[in-house]
């Protein structure tokens, strides 16, 4: 498994902060995530044989196995190193193994349960003991078994994949993505040229948010798959650059609890590749969300090419579109993302009628006001790198324009109101009473 230096080519870093940058520059992006997830598994080995532990002779066949399998078929193997939960799964354990918080699964043995996924999907005859979580073996990119005992063996073949235990036999199907006796798949959405994985099962599919949903019934996963369908049919019906990139920057949809109304939805650098997101009620807010998303998902992995940011010295911000004061790191990325989003809004307000209509151009208004306010926070706050400045820079050369846009009077005030009543509660909410 071999790994190269990555670096952002400058014209895709300034097309990046522009809030762009196409697939060209996602693909950039995730090679170097695919590194990353590379040297967090040799980590995961390496700190373990060092550390004397107890799971580093399954990690070494694990480690074993992984490479047998990139040999094999590359294609396959790299389905499953690139997958978001096996990079989260890496990153926590090797946090783990060198004295920080350990949650529960972030262990070495699991190196074994990711060469079993490889193994299957490269349809290669090899055996190997996984360790099961809670009565479950977990194998990232494709499902989960349920098995009896402390100890598991997935044998895969040509001709199929077996997961064996103190419980019997559990068969994986032929398509591992379809659910079986003692077996839950990792179910998929797919329409023209885009796919994702709805993974509602592994612990790892968001560490970082605490209100992952319980597994989607099938009445669940039936509503999302429409409204998917319906969205992508959006975006590249309407937003077919933005749709591009969406392609090779999103690999999993990590469905999360709703929340008591509205909607809610993250990622993290964590997971490059999978976004989280709560039951879109509608197609234009599963469009947005995604737009939204995307544009984290590609800072994430940027900030890992280049810094942006330096240090945190303590300040605090404000963010127009949340209710907690932000450090200039977050207040960055909140920017960007609101930069997609007020691109999405400016397209979609000449395409919506009526209500629809007037509620796009404010959207609009307001989130280019917001994202041109922060950008300017950015620039006077010296905790900017050189590299920093210059993309800050791309990103008012495409706000800048916007700004003088026409929008609706009507659209402009309820933009204002909105913009306006946040500030006011968030002043409120954040600011010491001065006697």
């Amino acid at each position: 498994m071999n790994l190269r230096p990555h670096r952002m080519p400058l014209n895709l870093f300034d097309a990046l902060a522009k809030g762009g940058g196409g697939p060209e520059a996602v693909r950039v992006l995730a090679a170097a995530q695919y590194s990353k997830h590379l040297l967090l598994l040799r980590g995961v080995l390496a700190t373990a044989r060092t550390a004397g532990h107890g799971q580093a002779r399954l990690a070494h066949h694990g480690y074993g196995l992984l490479a047998d399998a990139q040999r094999h078929d590359p294609a396959a193997a790299d389905a499953v190193i690139r997958n978001p939960s096996v990079g989260a799964w890496a990153l926590h354990t090797l946090r783990a193994l060198r004295g920080g918080p350990a949650m529960s699964g972030a262990e070495p043995a699991g190196l074994c349960a990711v060469a079993a996924a490889a193994a299957i999907r490269a349809r290669m005859s090899a055996e190997i003991e996984v360790s099961p979580i809670g009565g479950v073996v977990m194998l990232p990119s494709l499902g989960a078994a349920a098995v009896a005992g402390g100890s598991a063996t997935v044998r895969s073949a040509l001709s199929g994949a077996v997961v064996l235990s103190a419980r019997g036999q559990v068969d994986i199907p032929a398509d591992p993505h379809q659910d079986a006796l003692g077996w839950q798949a990792l179910r998929r959405f797919r329409t023209g040229s885009f796919e994702v994985l709805i993974n509602d099962l592994d612990p790892f599919r968001m560490p970082a948010t605490v209100d992952v949903a319980p597994r989607l019934d099938t009445a669940d996963l039936d509503r999302w798959d429409v409204a998917f369908h319906e969205a992508w049919s959006l975006l590249t019906g309407h937003h077919p650059e933005l749709a591009a990139e969406m392609v090779d920057a999103i690999r999993v949809i990590v469905p999360l609890t709703a929340p008591p109304r509205g909607q809610v939805s993250s990622s993290s650098g964590e997971n490059f590749g999978a976004i989280a997101l709560s039951e879109p009620p509608d197609p234009r807010t599963f469009a947005v969300t995604l737009a939204h998303e995307v544009q984290h998902l590609k800072l994430s992995a940027l900030l890992d090419i280049v810094s942006l940011t330096r240090p945190d010295d303590g300040r605090r911000f404000y963010a127009p579109w949340r209710d907690d004061p932000r450090p200039v790191s977050g207040l960055l990325q909140g920017a960007y993302a609101y930069l997609g989003v007020s691109g999405f809004w400016r397209r979609q307000r000449h395409l919506d009628h009526g209500a629809a209509r007037i509620r796009a151009q404010a959207e609009f208004a307001r989130w280019r006001e917001a994202a041109a306010s922060v950008v300017e926070t950015l620039r006077a706050s010296g905790l900017l790198t050189p590299a920093g400045l210059d993309f800050v820079d791309g990103m008012a050369r495409a706000l800048g324009p916007w700004q003088h846009e026409p929008v609706p009077a009507e659209a402009l005030t309820l933009a204002r109101r909105q913009a306006g009543q946040h500030l006011a509660d968030w002043r409120a909410a954040n600011e010491p009473i001065r006697a």
